[in-house]
């Protein structure tokens, strides 16, 4: 087992219903467990509905066993599957060395859509995001998960950026174990290229 950059690292899933942040959490969690690490997941969630937020927070431990909540201002890694919501999961969980990979497709809400209130560009939220963390990967996961077919493969791109930082211990090899239990071969494979997609976006 590798030492973690911190023990415990705390790594943040967020996005909108329906954008595959439960799953992606199980998985993550689910490989870093077979190499021996302590996992706890917490989960928060918006609306019920289809595009509320959904938050996953994974306290990532060599050796212990730590509340599923990370602490104010806490989080080492946040993975955004939407731009707002790593805005909003910044102001909660954020510090200066946080590092952030935004996936930086917008999912407008019902009061967005209805003109009660605007949502803020692509330019700000870049702006915003620079100046709220560390360091931040801005990545258009869902434009290439469409060209390969199905707009839910950029949550497991995401995965592969998440193993491409280095900042935990991922690899493609630890992806294949766990989502092979999931998938059909033929799925599989397509899986596979996107977490291999994704993994070139952050690689250094």
């Amino acid at each position: 087992m590798k030492p973690l950059k911190s023990n415990p690292y705390n790594l943040v899933i967020t996005g909108v219903g329906g954008q595959g942040n439960v799953m992606a959490s199980r998985v993550i969690g689910n490989m870093l467990s077979i190499l021996g690490y302590r996992v706890t997941i917490g989960e928060t969630f918006g609306a019920s509905q289809r595009g509320g937020a959904v938050r996953s927070d994974l306290r990532i431990s060599e050796d212990i066993t730590f509340s599923p909540q990370i602490p104010k201002g806490g989080a080492h890694m946040i993975v955004a599957m939407e731009p707002a919501e790593a805005i909003r999961v910044l102001g909660q969980l954020g510090n200066p060395d946080v590092q952030v990979i935004c996936n930086m497709r917008p999912i407008h809400s019902v009061n967005v859509i209805s003109g009660e209130f605007t949502y803020p560009t692509e330019e700000q939220h870049r702006q915003w995001l620079s100046e709220l963390s560390g360091r931040v990967w801005f990545v258009n996961t869902t434009d290439e998960a469409v060209k390969m077919g199905n707009p839910i493969l950029s949550n497991i791109m995401l995965i592969g950026a998440l193993a491409g930082t280095g900042d935990l211990p991922l690899d493609r090899s630890l992806f294949e174990t766990v989502i092979a239990h999931w998938l059909s071969a033929d799925k599989l494979e397509k899986n596979l290229a996107a977490f291999d997609k994704g993994m070139a976006m952050t690689m250094q």
